[in-house]
């Protein structure tokens, strides 16, 4: 293939080598530097990511059993575990009877949680409009459908 007149030959970027060549290391890279920047809007309020996870889970009003909040939070149990036990303390959330079957229990978010949440949502949208900024809002959208779509194929 030919350049047009004035502009140099494309040329194939170099092949990627090490670390920056897997998919796994640039997502975690990624995350970590989204989280860094959540983590910041979150500290105010003495909330970390994990945390806000879960009240964001638990927003919904339902009540979620403790494993279907691990794996809406992308937590393990143990560390879901004490997270909630941390929540609980700052009644901001409390345990109860789940409503569909009152032998399980259910997390809950408690009205002091819901207040958190609305003090939460400034800096989060912020955070959000500096990636935004940073990144475009194309890109950005671009960015999520594609990683929605990965995650559904390898979720099945």
């Amino acid at each position: 293939m030919t350049a047009a007149p004035g502009i140099p030959p494309r040329r194939e970027a170099p092949p990627v080598k090490g670390l920056g060549s897997s998919l796994a290391y640039l997502l975690t890279r990624a995350e970590r530097g989204v989280n860094r920047g959540l983590a910041a809007a979150l500290a105010a309020e003495d909330v970390s990511v994990e945390q806000w996870r879960i009240l964001q889970a638990l927003a919904d009003g339902r009540g979620h059993s403790m494993g279907d909040l691990a794996e809406a939070a992308l937590m393990p149990h143990p560390t879901l575990t004490k997270a909630v036990d941390r929540l609980v303390d700052r009644a901001v959330v409390y345990r109860g009877h789940d409503p569909t079957d009152r032998r399980k229990v259910a997390v809950f978010l408690a009205s002091r949680g819901s207040e958190l949440l609305g003090r939460l949502e400034a800096g989060i949208a912020e955070h959000h409009r500096a990636i935004l900024a940073t990144y475009g809002v194309a890109r950005t959208e671009e960015l999520m459908r594609e990683l929605e779509g990965l995650v559904e194929t390898l979720e099945g």
